[in-house]
């Protein structure tokens, strides 16, 4: 089913170029704004302002749970029925080590709670947690898009392969712009997003 946008673009690649352009110039200002840190870590209020930021002006859905089912190949995502109950699961499930926060990392992800960019969002979500618990960021430059996908299409069985993943690309750079602008080009690359480089868009 075709996502209703905010630009009136019907044509698929289309949309799909302007929504890269206009979310990864949105990703840009929330680091320069300082707009992430005004968030709670590992909260689904700050997944949702996050996903707002990032998407509201393309989406009529930016930051709101979606209404519908979702599956991805053979794998349904938690039904919509349920949503607000997993979630409010999430928020309560602790933070405090590398391991609870990449299990926390996997519910929200087994959650998707928004119709489209959830993966995008959650891993900017993944870094706050891991910036305030553990003075760390996931160095996503470093995390090979095919091992990242496998990994996490198993995560929700299996999440030892997700895990030593992302601690292998761990960098205690958590302020760094480079890391964080590379960061940005390479999450959207998971997601088959790689016209614009964050950096040079104004």
């Amino acid at each position: 089913m075709a996502l209703e946008s905010r630009l009136g673009i019907t044509d698929s690649a289309e949309l799909a170029r302007k929504e890269e352009e206009l979310s990864k110039r949105k990703a840009r200002e929330l680091f320069e704004s300082g707009f992430l840190d005004t968030l709670t870590p590992g909260t689904f209020e700050a997944l949702a302002q996050i996903h707002a930021y990032l998407f509201s002006e393309i989406y009529e859905f930016a930051g709101k749970l979606r209404t519908v089912n979702l599956a991805k190949g053979q794998f349904r995502f938690a039904p919509v029925m349920y949503l607000s109950e997993v979630l409010r699961h999430i928020d309560e499930m602790p933070q405090r080590t590398f391991d609870e926060i990449v299990e926390k990392y996997v519910e929200m992800n087994i959650a998707h709670p928004f119709r489209e960019g959830n993966g995008r969002s959650a891993r900017i979500w993944l870094d706050l947690m891991l910036k305030k618990e553990l003075q760390l960021v996931v160095d996503w430059s470093l995390v090979d898009k095919e091992d990242y996908l496998l990994a996490m299409e198993r995560s929700p069985i299996r999440d030892i392969e997700i895990k030593h993943i992302l601690k292998k690309a761990l960098t205690d750079q958590i302020d760094d712009r480079d890391v964080y602008m590379k960061g940005i080009d390479h999450s959207y690359y998971y997601e088959g997003y790689n016209t614009y480089k964050t950096e040079d868009l104004t």
